[in-house]
């Protein structure tokens, strides 16, 4: 695959990851917390998650192929000697963490969310579960942005 359409699939899988859960951790979760309405989240997760998920999908499968094309050495990834290598390595933590918070939330917390008696519990920790997402995802773009220009 030519490295352009590389790059475009990974920005545009990153603008629609981090742009939706923005707007999710801004607007969508705020709403939610004051009605103390989780079916508010998870009326825009099941529509989002349509997007979403094959937008992490992209990333999954474009940045480890767009490092590798930076740094071919896969195990300087693991034992990083300069500042491309450590934010590859950074990267793929916060994708393991991403993916992590993400099972969590999917299997634990959202069939949490319709236990009688905790509701606002559950979605209290569904927000931290956004809010960590969403930040995340920011320092994903700041950290890809970081690798492309040489630093802010």
């Amino acid at each position: 695959m030519p490295f352009p359409l590389l790059v475009i699939l990974h920005v545009l899988g990153a603008t629609i990851w981090t742009g939706g859960h923005l707007v999710l951790a801004l607007t969508v979760l705020p709403r939610a917390l004051r009605q103390s309405d989780p079916g508010i989240v998870t009326r825009f997760e099941s529509g989002f998650e349509r997007l979403a998920l094959p937008a992490l999908a992209a990333q999954a499968v474009t940045g480890p192929w767009l490092a590798y094309l930076h740094r071919p050495d896969v195990a300087g990834w693991f034992a990083p000697s300069d500042r491309v290598e450590a934010h590859i390595l950074a990267k793929l933590v916060m994708l393991a963490a991403t993916l992590a918070l993400a099972a969590h939330a999917r299997m634990r917390v959202i069939p949490a969310l319709d236990a009688p008696g905790a509701r606002d519990t559950e979605l209290k920790r569904l927000a931290w579960h956004i809010r960590l997402i969403t930040l995340l995802a920011v320092i994903f773009v700041l950290a890809g942005v970081d690798i492309r220009t040489g630093g802010f």
